[in-house]
């Protein structure tokens, strides 16, 4: 189910780019506008998990640093049958986690000291599943995907704007043309992050379903959520413009959010989210 709920949230995202470019100027404009995109996506894409890891803050440990750490992920990853990933530690009290790398082979997983101090061994090792989880899903493949169509059409919509017909294709004897140009630059990006929070939010379940699966324990990874949920309201990151640029890869929203903020978030309730697990440990899966 999650797999096709992200599946029509993609195509839809691809309808509104091509519905947004043809009005722009057909074919041409809209194929200037997805290449543009589609080549800052992918520098981005090869260089993510360097990006991530450096604006996290994060260091890479060894093992003889932390070897109950090494141990558990190298654990997880071999029930998954994926290579050990890199192991990264924040010097952060926020209780958190995030994994990143394009492939299985290029993956790195990092935690806070925060939730090392925070969470036992069971509920840390439920939090590793879910990042595994991503992994395994190839969930940043999907997100870069995802974002070189809504960068495509958050281009489009600014051409609309002010270079609308440019490229010949708008039909410039239309008194409403400047009210509809003003109307794609306001509407086209808030619908597109609007599906992009959908698939990040769809993308979270189903690596909470993953790493349940992964540890055979639903309980460890709601009650691991439970704790962090608190724990970050207790002690949130600091929203700086760097730490919001990685907040959508953390397990939980790193800051304090509320009101038309949840609308965008990338991260569904908490509350949803223990529930679908504890419905997974009373059936037993």
């Amino acid at each position: 189910m999650n797999a096709i709920k992200t599946a029509v949230l993609l195509a839809a995202l691809t309808g509104l780019l091509l519905a947004i470019g043809f009005f722009v100027g057909g074919p041409t404009g809209l194929i200037v506008a997805f290449g543009l995109a589609a080549a800052l996506n992918f520098f981005a894409y090869w260089s993510s998990d360097k990006l991530a890891l450096r604006m996290a803050g994060a260091r890479e440990v060894t093992p003889e640093e932390a070897p109950a750490l090494h141990r558990l992920i190298e654990d997880v990853a071999g029930v998954a049958g994926l290579p050990k990933p890199r192991v990264y530690l924040v010097e952060n009290a926020t209780p958190n986690a995030f994994a990143t790398g394009r492939n299985p082979q290029h993956a790195a997983v990092a935690v806070t000291t925060g939730i090392m101090d925070l969470l036992n061994e069971r509920e840390l090792r439920g939090v590793i599943g879910h990042e595994l989880g991503h992994v395994q899903n190839r969930d940043i493949l999907t997100s870069s995907i995802v974002a070189t169509i809504a960068g495509a059409i958050s281009m489009v919509a600014w051409m609309s704007l002010w270079f609308g017909g440019i490229f010949g294709g708008r039909d410039r004897s239309n008194p409403y043309a400047g009210l509809i140009s003003l109307a794609a630059f306001l509407l086209a990006p808030i619908a597109a992050a609007l599906i992009q929070a959908g698939i990040s939010r769809t993308r979270e379940y189903q690596a909470d379903v993953s790493g349940a699966a992964l540890t055979h324990d639903p309980e460890a990874l709601a009650s691991a959520l439970e704790k962090l949920h608190q724990g970050v309201r207790e002690r949130p990151m600091e929203a700086t413009p760097v730490a919001q640029s990685t907040a959508h890869l953390y397990i939980v929203h790193p800051f304090n959010a509320g009101g038309l903020t949840n609308l965008f978030s990338t991260h569904p309730p908490i509350e949803e989210r223990v529930r679908r697990l504890r419905d997974m440990a009373y059936r037993g899966a």
